[in-house]
């Protein structure tokens, strides 16, 4: 797997013997160890790479078909709490991990479904299936995450509305990692208010595996996957299409993913390769205005990377990559008034590579390295004019009128002072970016954690990170949307502190957290009737709180205790805001209350049962449209959600069965757009091997 990937164990595993008798962190407990499967914001004690964003496990584990309990031999563990990786026991950081298991439990569609039971991230969709959603982290918006995909930054510099147009289904996923807070000495300038990861699986043995499902509005959904191993080399190419008819007019949607991944083993060097394509058309009911309800778009993303890392004491890892995305916005899918010109088009091209150095010495662990990145658009309503027009690909009569281009160097120098009790970690990221016509601005952090006892840990940290305006942000006009391109970047400085506990049955966290944000990016408006218009904030800050309890009960003793996982989490922001007598559409439209509850068991022979609730109570209002036009604010109104799914599992078969918003509760994530009442699902996933 990259660069030494943790495998994602799917079942329950014993470790009992440890191959290396010098590394101490489970052997000093002098028992049978078992580590389980981690939930959606469970507590890790890790913070993910610049490069890959994963705890690793050098021998990975076995596990059973059936979902068995299986003993396999631990080689060593480490967990990545900065750039380089470090031992588990001395990591500074919490990172929430969703896993390949709770994902195959959960009732969702979608990548951005699963996220919204992780208590400290705000989703607010705007359509079903993942056409498409907002993300957000600690009362950010969704502009100022970083999204990767095994590491490769994919956000998207138009906007952060497609930075979730990934070419992976739900079954290629073997875990989500999600840190909050800003990263930029991590991950780069992006990771503003934090990022999300998204790791792949990777062949372990030759396998064909289909997932299929159908339920209410026309929805249907076919997945598939061949998986190819060998000593040296493995391999694994997927494909999956979804369609459904909507649960509302103009709701309806088509996406099609394609996805291959490699890794080459060699004495010297581990390699890995990528590449993937995304397609969707969704109609997109008052996505941008409740004004215009009939509007459509459709979007293509193309994706490709190449890594590496050398063995031996000094570790070199280099890295390329490159992303095309395609969007055609129509305001009017059919029928268009008479002073409509026609669809938007915009195409934005990202291509980067870095270079990431480690070694391990007498005074703990140095890494360095840097990394630069290109982001591009042509549009014909984005950027500055041409000189020449040029034709826009997939369309018979579309041209490019405008273009813009910027370039983002980085470079990192980060040192990792490791003791038995005591981690420090101190970093500093000076970037460059050639929009800005200035010289580097330095971006430090540290992090520290100290052990007080054996399982409980305290940790605090201070980090200042830098977001650079989207293109959209800079220049779009349009009949309801007005850009800056006067807009200066986002900045921030953050605190945050806490404490963390656990042991074989029981993770828990709370933190306390504090960012203080200069000129805030947001689209803004004095009156209902206005259009929205971009700008900076003079101050935007964040004081809020974050924790989470996980307990498996099996693991107290009893294999066959029916309740297999429990976990609560809740989180609160308050919010300090300079900017009285504006109408926010993101920024000041805050998720201030979040209650989120799981609870997996089995039922009999086979038959297990997952639940969620989510619970929140958003800050902020919306303009409310009645007739097609503004009548007035609205606040938010709190709600409550559950969801539930069925499975009966049977060697390599599973059967499965679902139902979203089991109490058919009206909501709303954003705007005008309510989200779909109670659906009920069901399909089944089967592995063969050859």
């Amino acid at each position: 797997m990259n660069q030494g990937v943790a495998r994602t164990l799917c079942t329950p595993v014993r470790f009992r013997r440890f191959e290396r008798k010098g590394y101490a962190v489970f052997r000093s407990m002098h028992k049978v160890i078992h580590i389980g499967v981690v939930a959606a914001s469970t507590l890790l004690f890790a913070l993910p790479d610049t490069t890959q964003a994963q705890a690793q496990v050098r021998n990975h584990a076995g596990s059973d078909p059936r979902g068995e309990e299986t003993s396999v031999e631990l080689g060593e563990v480490e967990v990545t709490a900065s750039r380089v990786p470090v031992a588990l026991s001395q990591a500074t950081k919490i990172v929430t991990v969703i896993p390949a298991r709770e994902i195959a439990e959960a009732p969702v569609t979608s990548i951005q479904d699963l996220l919204e039971y992780a208590a400290g991230l705000d989703v607010r969709q705007r359509g079903e299936g993942g056409t498409q959603a907002d993300i957000s982290i600690r009362g950010g918006t969704f502009d100022q995450i970083a999204v990767l995909l095994n590491g490769v930054n994919l956000s998207n510099p138009q906007t952060g509305h497609y930075s979730f147009d990934l070419p992976v289904n739900l079954s290629d996923i073997e875990r989500i990692e999600i840190v909050s807070g800003p990263s930029s000495r991590i991950f780069g300038a992006s990771a503003f208010a934090g990022a999300i990861n998204i790791i792949t699986k990777t062949a372990k043995e030759n396998i064909l595996s289909t997932d299929n499902y159908a339920g209410m509005h026309k929805l249907w959904k076919v997945e598939a996957a061949i998986d190819q191993a060998s000593k040296r080399f493995s391999q694994r190419l997927s494909g999956g299409f979804a369609s459904s008819g909507g649960y509302i007019e103009n709701t309806d949607y088509k996406q099609l993913n394609l996805f291959w991944q490699s890794e080459l083993k060699r004495e010297a060097a581990d390699f890995q390769f990528q590449a993937g394509y995304n397609d969707k058309g969704y109609g997109a009911n008052s996505f941008y205005s409740a004004a215009y309800p009939n509007q459509y778009d459709k979007t293509r993303r193309f994706f490709l990377s190449a890594g590496g890392e050398t063995h031996g004491k000094i570790r070199i890892s280099p890295k390329v990559y490159w992303t095309r995305h395609f969007d055609r916005y129509e305001l009017f899918r059919s029928d268009p008034a008479d002073w409509y010109t026609g669809p938007n088009y915009h195409e934005t091209e990202v291509f980067g590579a870095n270079l990431n150095a480690s070694t391990e010495w007498a005074l703990g662990k140095t890494s360095m390295g840097m990394e630069f990145r290109n982001e591009g658009v042509r549009s014909n309503v984005l950027g500055k004019p041409m000189d020449e027009p040029r034709k826009v690909p997939f369309s018979k009569d579309g041209q490019y009128l405008k273009s813009d281009n910027r370039s983002n160097i980085s470079y990192f120098l980060e040192h990792n002072i490791l003791t038995s009790r005591f981690t420090l970690s101190v970093g500093v990221l000076a970037n460059y970016n050639s929009a800005l016509g200035e010289g580097m601005r330095f971006y430090p952090g540290i992090d520290a954690s100290y052990r007080l006892w054996d399982n409980l840990r305290f940790y605090g940290s201070w980090n200042r990170a830098l977001r650079m305006p989207t293109f959209t942000d800079l220049y779009y006009q349009g009949k309801t949307n007005k850009g800056n391109p006067d807009l200066k970047p986002e900045e921030s400085e953050a605190f945050e502190i806490g404490l963390k506990y656990g042991n074989h049955f029981l993770r828990a966290h709370v933190a306390g957290f504090y960012r203080k944000g200069k000129n805030m990016i947001d689209w803004v408006k004095q009156r209902p009737e206005d259009i929205w218009e971009s700008r900076n904030l003079t101050k935007v800050d964040n004081l809020g709180i974050e924790t989470n309890v996980s307990l498996s009960p099996r693991e107290l003793g009893n294999p066959d205790f029916p309740i297999r996982k429990v976990e609560l989490g809740y989180a609160f922001i308050h919010q300090d805001k300079d900017s009285e007598g504006y109408i926010s559409n993101y920024a000041l439209d805050y998720l201030k209350h979040k209650f989120t509850a799981q609870v997996s068991h089995s039922i009999w022979k086979g038959f297990s049962a997952t639940w969620y609730l989510r619970w929140q109570d958003r800050a902020g209002s919306y303009t409310r449209y009645e007739q097609l036009k503004p009548a007035y604010e609205e606040p938010y109104a709190p709600y409550c959600v559950i969801d539930m799914k069925v499975n009966w599992a049977y060697r390599d078969l599973n059967i499965y069965a679902e139902v979203n918003n089991l109490l058919n509760t009206t909501y709303y994530d954003l705007g005008n757009i309510p989200q779909p009442g109670a659906w009920f699902k069901a399909g089944f996933s089967y592995r063969f091997r050859y």
